[in-house]
C-alpha cells in the first residue's frame, strides 16, 4: 500500500514523500524507513494518525487501521535536557528528617516512612552542600519556561564555528549579497521589496524588511502545519497537502531541467533573411505557422507598392492579437538571393515587422527551414539563403529590444542619434 508522509521537521521546511509498505509491516521498521526519507534520528520522530500517535513499535501499520492512500504526519520531538538528580554525588540517604526550603516543600516524598539512621557526619556533609546545591537545582525550573523549540540554523547557513548567526545576521548577508552580482541579480527578480531594501543603503531597512519577511515565511510554516495537523482528512487539509506535493514537484521539474537543459531558460532570436522587394531591400520574418504573407504599411511605402493595394480585401487579421488589413498587393516581385519569386501580401496598417513570409509563399515555393545549417532552403531553385544573426535583425526583433517596440518610435530614436552624430561632426570640423 501506499502511505503518505507529512513530514514538519524542527529545522528545515516541511516535505511529503510516499512510501510503498505491507499493512504486516513493523511501526518501528516503517520509522527507520522514515528516517532515511527525512534524515530525522528514529529516536526524535513521532508518527501520528487520525490525530492519534502510534506508539506501540512492535505493532503491523495495518493492526492501526492504515489502508491505500492514508496519509500520517511525522512530527520531531523535542529535545529536552535529562533530569539532573537533585543532589548528584551525595549516597542514598534519607532526607526525610532534613528541613527543606518552602519551594520545594511540596515535593517530599511520601513514600517513605521509615527512616534509616545516618552518621553525624553525613548530615553535616548534607548542610554544608545543600545551599550550594540549592542554586542549580532551581536553575533548570527558571530556564524550562525559555527552552522554545526554535532550533539552531543548519549548517549550511552559519558562517563559520565563532559566528553563530552566520546569515542569520543582517548585515553579514547585506555585504554578502552586495560582493555577488548573480545574487543580487537574482534577488531583485524573485524579491523586489527586499532588494530594494538592500540598495538603499540604510541597514535599518533592510534589517526590519528581512525580518517582517522572516516572521511572515514562519508564520504561514506554522498556519500551515497547525492546519494539517488538527485533521489530515480535512477537505482543506487535504487541498493543502496535494497543493505541497504539486508544487514539490514542480520545484524537482526545474531543477533537473536548470542542471539537463539549460538553454531552455534562455531566449532564442527568431528567424530573420535578407531579400529585396521592388529592389528596396527589407528584412522578412520566416514564419511557418502563419498562415498568409503580410506586409506592414510602412514597409509598403517604402517599397512603393501601396498604388498596388486592392482594399477589397481590406479585414481583420487574427492571431496573438488583432490587426486591421487595409487590402491585398496581389502580385509583387521578392528578390532572396539570386532568385526573383512571386509573391502576395496582405497590407497591415499596425505591424511592428517590415514584412512577414507565411505559409502560403513557404508551400507555394517549396521552401524548408534547415536549422541545423541555419539557411533557408527554396526547393523550386535550389538555391539557399541564412538566417540572420542577432546583429542583423531589425531592432524590434532584437532580445535587447524586444518586439513590443513600435517603429516610429525606433525611428525617432534612429532620428535623434543622426541628429546628433551630425551635431558632433560639425564640432569637431
Amino acid at each position: 500500500m501506499l502511505v503518505t508522509v507529512f513530514c514538519a521537521p524542527r529545522d528545515r521546511p516541511e516535505i511529503t514523500f510516499s512510501l510503498d509498505v505491507s499493512p504486516e509491516l513493523e511501526l518501528r521498521d516503517f520509522v527507520a524507513l522514515c528516517e532515511l526519507e527525512s534524515g530525522i534520528p528514529a529516536t526524535d520522530i513521532q508518527i501520528t494518525y487520525a490525530e492519534q500517535p502510534l506508539q506501540d513499535p512492535t505493532r503491523a501499520l495495518g493492526a492501526y487501521g492504515l489502508k491505500d492512500g492514508d496519509v500520517v504526519v511525522l512530527r520531531q520531538a523535542e529535545r529536552r535536557p535529562p533530569p539532573q538528580p537533585a543532589f548528584p554525588g551525595l549516597p542514598h540517604i534519607d532526607f526525610s528528617s532534613i528541613a527543606v526550603p518552602s519551594t520545594s516543600s511540596g515535593r517530599r516524598p511520601t513514600s517513605q516512612q521509615r527512616q534509616t539512621p545516618n552518621t553525624q557526619q553525613q548530615r553535616q556533609q548534607q548542610q554544608q552542600q545543600q545551599p550550594q546545591q540549592q542554586q542549580p537545582q532551581q536553575q533548570p525550573q527558571q530556564l524550562e519556561p525559555e527552552q522554545s523549540p526554535v532550533p539552531p540554523p543548519p549548517p549550511s547557513l552559519t558562517g563559520s564555528a565563532s559566528s553563530p548567526q552566520g546569515l542569520d545576521d543582517p548585515a553579514l548577508l547585506r555585504e554578502m549579497l552586495l560582493a555577488n552580482p548573480h545574487e543580487l541579480s537574482l534577488l531583485k527578480e524573485r524579491n523586489p521589496p527586499l532588494a530594494e531594501a538592500l540598495l538603499s543603503g540604510d541597514l535599518e531597512r533592510f534589517t526590519k524588511v528581512l525580518l517582517e519577511q522572516q516572521q511572515e515565511r514562519a508564520r504561514r510554516e506554522q498556519e500551515r502545519i497547525r492546519l494539517l495537523t488538527a485533521d489530515p482528512f480535512d477537505l482543506e487539509a487535504q487541498a493543502k497537502i496535494e497543493e505541497d506535493i504539486r508544487q514539490h514537484n514542480i520545484e524537482e521539474n526545474m531543477t533537473i531541467a536548470m542542471e539537463e537543459a539549460p538553454e531552455s531558460f534562455g531566449q532564442v532570436v527568431m528567424l530573420y533573411i535578407n531579400c529585396k522587394v521592388n529592389n528596396h531591400p527589407v528584412k522578412a520574418f520566416v514564419d511557418s505557422g502563419a498562415q498568409m504573407t503580410i506586409m506592414s504599411q510602412a514597409c509598403a511605402e517604402r517599397c512603393n507598392i501601396m498604388r498596388l493595394v486592392d482594399r477589397r480585401w481590406a479585414g481583420i487579421a487574427k492571431g496573438v492579437g488583432t490587426q486591421k488589413i487595409i487590402g491585398r498587393v496581389h502580385l509583387a516581385q521578392v528578390q532572396i538571393e539570386g532568385d526573383f519569386l512571386p509573391c502576395s501580401f496582405s497590407i497591415l496598417e499596425d505591424q511592428p515587422m517590415d514584412m512577414l513570409l507565411g505559409l502560403d509563399m513557404l508551400k507555394r515555393h517549396q521552401c524548408s527551414i534547415d536549422l541545423k545549417k541555419s539557411v533557408l532552403l527554396i526547393g523550386t531553385t535550389g538555391s539557399e539563403t541564412r538566417f540572420l544573426p542577432e546583429a542583423e535583425l531589425p531592432e524590434c526583433a532584437r532580445l535587447a529590444y524586444g518586439a513590443d517596440t513600435r517603429p516610429d518610435e525606433i525611428a525617432d530614436r534612429e532620428l535623434a542619434e543622426a541628429l546628433q552624430r551630425s551635431v558632433q561632426e560639425s564640432e569637431q570640423h
